[in-house]
């Protein structure tokens, strides 16, 4: 199994990032997939989620309005559109498959975003 995630990246307050966590190796529809970030000295905490058909989705108070979950289920990845950025936003954003019908999950191993000017 492989997820990696990509598009991270040093970008100014209010600036856009789109963060991309390409899937393989499980049959990418039977996993609900979500966002998590993690900042030095802190857990890591839950950003976005969205089920296994793409048709619903949640965000954490913080990101709604800002962040968008989406995903491809023809090319197995996940995406997060991040607009509005703000220094809070910093840290490792990681991508998690769950199974809907089984305890398994698959993490990535992350991707860099930080915003500073």
């Amino acid at each position: 199994v492989s997820v990696v995630e990509s598009g991270g990246g040093l970008v100014e307050p209010g600036g856009s990032l789109t963060l991309s966590c390409v899937t393989s190796g499980v049959p990418f529809d039977e996993y609900h997939a979500s966002w998590h970030r993690q900042t030095p000295g802190k857990e890591r905490e839950l950003v976005a989620f969205i089920t296994g058909d793409g048709y619903n989705s949640r965000m954490v108070d913080s990101v709604k309005g800002r962040f968008t979950i989406s995903r491809d289920n023809i090319r197995d990845t996940v995406f997060l559109e991040m607009n509005s950025l703000k220094p809070d936003d910093t840290g490792v954003y990681y991508c998690k498959l769950q199974g809907m019908s089984s305890n398994k999950e698959w993490w990535g191993q992350g991707t860099l975003v930080i915003v500073s000017s």
